[in-house]
């Protein structure tokens, strides 16, 4: 059966199944608060995690396939076909991806803004201010120090959760940065191994989600 919904209080568990001539298969699970892809073709498979919260819940079309963009940056984390199998399952798990997304964010938020000073608290926005792109990977001082002991929960959590050798030079960034916090290269060189990873930055940012303060776009809330 190619789609398969359960549902109760605290969990919602929904899976969309496609197949295509020499793409081959690629499912899609909603579990919680994540997205659990799994894909197989005739050159070999791959398995990928994407945190809900770290998604645009508005996705853009491209060619034959529906994308959904990471909040941090435009680049897609999801790739569905579109109306496979058919129409009707196809556009019930984007309704639910989509539902689920904006709850997921509005927790996030809620937790971080609940979690920051008063005077942080009151930079939240809805939806984060437009900026332009920039040409290359860049990253202002930071405004606090690095915190080191979120740096080694990241390398950890990483290392046991994300099954990826893609990760790698991030990882080598991270232990670099643990040992010397406010060298600035090696913040600039943690943010461009993440953007070299493209969708696996969901599965990093789910499980290492510190290392939003160096890749957002506006780290502290700073206007």
């Amino acid at each position: 059966m190619p789609f398969i919904q359960e549902n109760n209080y605290k969990t919602m568990t929904m899976k969309l199944i496609q197949k295509r001539f020499l793409k081959g298969r690629r499912e899609f699970e909603i579990i919680d608060e994540s997205v659990f892809v799994r894909i197989k073709s005739l050159f070999g498979g791959e398995k990928i995690t994407v945190g809900l919260s770290m998604l645009n819940p508005e996705p853009v079309e491209n060619g034959s396939e529906l994308e959904f963009h990471s909040r941090y940056k435009s680049r897609p984390l999801l790739s569905l076909l579109l109306n496979k199998p058919n129409t009707e399952a196809f556009n019930a798990f984007v309704g639910v991806l989509k539902q689920r997304i904006l709850e997921e964010s509005d927790a996030f938020a809620g937790s971080s803004a609940a979690s920051q000073p008063k005077e942080m608290a009151r930079n939240v926005y809805d939806e984060p201010p437009a900026f332009a792109e920039p040409e290359q990977d860049q990253i202002r001082k930071m405004d606090k120090p690095v915190n080191v002991s979120e740096v080694e929960n990241a390398i950890h959590m990483l290392k046991s959760y994300v099954q990826d050798e893609s990760i790698t030079p991030l990882i080598s960034v991270l232990e670099a940065l643990k040992s010397e916090p406010q060298n600035e290269v090696y913040q600039q060189q943690l943010v461009t191994a993440f953007n070299a990873l493209g969708i696996t930055q969901g599965a990093v940012l789910t499980y290492a989600p510190y290392l939003s303060v160096f890749v957002s776009d506006d780290p502290f809330g700073n206007h």
